[in-house]
């Protein structure tokens, strides 16, 4: 586990896993084990797991799995599947553990951090692993976050992933999108909506700032056919357009009238801002 890696996740693996805690290294039979059912990962590259299987037969296992033992005798995993798995493909019988005590929270809450600091998880086994611990064991999204070194927003965005249509999830569940992808079909309102946006995105290979602005125009009431406008008008309006990078509205009465300036989210808002007022 890299030092970077530690920084990056606060507190890390290291002050979830006291070493007091710990009843000490052992060797324990590979079909002692058995795995973690709160692990968030549930997929396992077999090429990797073949690669690693090989450094295990040549260099030995050269970090332990963590385990809690069973009222039974057998051992149940905490962290480490993923060497777990390897040390049973390398067919060595026994794998090296720290055995200590957790709670179903505790293993899902180690489990959860092992595989963020290696960037195990793909997005949407992320935000089931976080709905686990919110729902099933009373963690407030501020707890959960400092349990595992993430911010709130982090969090709330990772979260929103689990309201994407089977087909979106799939999608990138496969990688034939991405997180930015998906959290853009999501400004789509309603499934159906979110789902046209996906085939888009698929069939034209959409870039993601593509993908917000098709989803932004999904939005957009249908409309009756508008009388013609002045000339002058919609000049006006393409040039602001322009300027402004959004859509913008002027609708001119006997005395006066309106500039509307449409913008959708605070960082268009500061564009808009620096490009009126200027950076100050």
């Amino acid at each position: 586990m890299s030092r970077s890696g530690e920084r990056g996740l606060g507190r890390g693996l290291g002050a979830l896993i006291p070493r007091a805690a710990t009843t000490g290294l052992r060797e324990v039979p590979v079909e002692a084990i058995k795995p973690n059912p709160w692990q968030p990962r549930t997929t396992f590259d077999e090429q990797e797991l073949e690669e690693l299987a090989q450094s295990i037969r040549e260099h030995g296992v050269l970090q332990p799995v963590l385990v809690s033992q069973l009222t039974d005798g057998t051992y149940q995993l905490i962290t480490g599947e993923r060497r777990w798995r390897a040390v049973k493909k390398a067919g060595m019988p026994t794998v090296p553990a720290m055995v200590k005590e957790a709670t179903p929270q505790a293993s899902l809450e180690l489990a959860l951090v092992e595989n963020i600091q290696r960037r195990d998880l793909n997005p949407l086994e992320e935000a089931h692993a976080f709905r686990a611990l919110l729902d099933e064991h009373g963690l407030t999204q501020e707890q959960l976050g400092q349990r595992i070194g993430k911010s709130r927003v982090s969090i709330t965005n990772t979260l929103r992933l689990l309201q994407l249509p089977e087909q979106v999830s799939e999608a990138l569940a496969s990688g034939a999108i991405t997180e930015g992808h998906a959290r853009a079909i999501l400004m789509a309102e309603g499934q159906a909506a979110r789902l046209q946006v996906l085939e888009r995105v698929v069939a034209q290979h959409l870039s993601v700032r593509e993908t917000e602005a098709l989803a932004r125009r999904m939005n957009e009431p249908a409309t009756q056919p508008a009388p013609a406008t002045d000339p002058d008008v919609e000049r006006l309006e393409e040039a602001f357009r322009q300027a402004l990078g959004t859509r913008v509205r002027l609708v001119k009465g006997r005395r006066g009238g309106r500039l509307v300036i449409t913008f959708f989210s605070d960082d268009e808002l500061q564009g808009l801002y620096e490009a009126i007022v200027g950076r100050g």
